[in-house]
């Protein structure tokens, strides 16, 4: 399995085995596309009981969806999660598969951008959802379109397509729930 550069990157869009909407040429690295933050978040809530991991166990149970206003920001305390969303949206054909990664930057102080599941698998179309944590010592903004993460792409050794409960998620019905 090969992850791909750049020029790779740009001739599997043209092919349209990749979609990144909205794209724009400078979110392009060496060997991965920024993704930026949109504003909707989801924001852990109290709940009178624990929340039992099971499949069918549902997330929004225990947050509250919240949009943050233009020129506004979502401080993140110390030990922390939020969840939020990119505002683009990634589509990978069926040979292709991706991992979504923090930026060095904002690891340096302590914002993990995904706590466990960065793996993307082939066929997907959505925004992708990003556990936020600060595991620093000080309260982090979050600022809606900062290029909070990179995608990085991987050729499959043989094709798939996603078909899971997350297919399709978009800002408007992650936030709103």
């Amino acid at each position: 399995m090969t992850i791909l550069g750049k020029e790779a990157i740009l001739e599997e869009m043209k092919k349209g085995n990749i979609g990144i909407e909205p794209f724009d040429e400078k979110m392009l690295g060496p060997a991965s596309v920024d993704l930026h933050l949109s504003n909707a978040f989801r924001v852990f809530v109290h709940l009178p009981n624990d929340l039992c991991m099971t499949d069918d166990m549902d997330f929004k149970a225990a947050t509250k969806g919240i949009q943050v206003h233009n020129g506004d920001t979502l401080t993140v305390k110390p030990g922390q999660t939020v969840l939020g969303i990119t505002s683009e949206k990634v589509t990978l054909g069926n040979g292709l598969s991706g991992w979504l990664e923090g930026r060095s930057r904002f690891a340096r102080v302590g914002l993990l951008v995904h706590i466990s599941a960065s793996f993307m698998q082939p066929g997907i179309s959505n925004h992708q959802v990003l556990e936020i944590s600060n595991f620093g010592p000080i309260p982090l903004k979050l600022i809606p379109g900062t290029p909070i993460c990179q995608f990085i792409f991987q050729r499959c050794e043989s094709p798939g397509k996603y078909h899971g409960v997350f297919a399709g998620q978009t800002p408007e019905n992650f936030w709103l729930g």
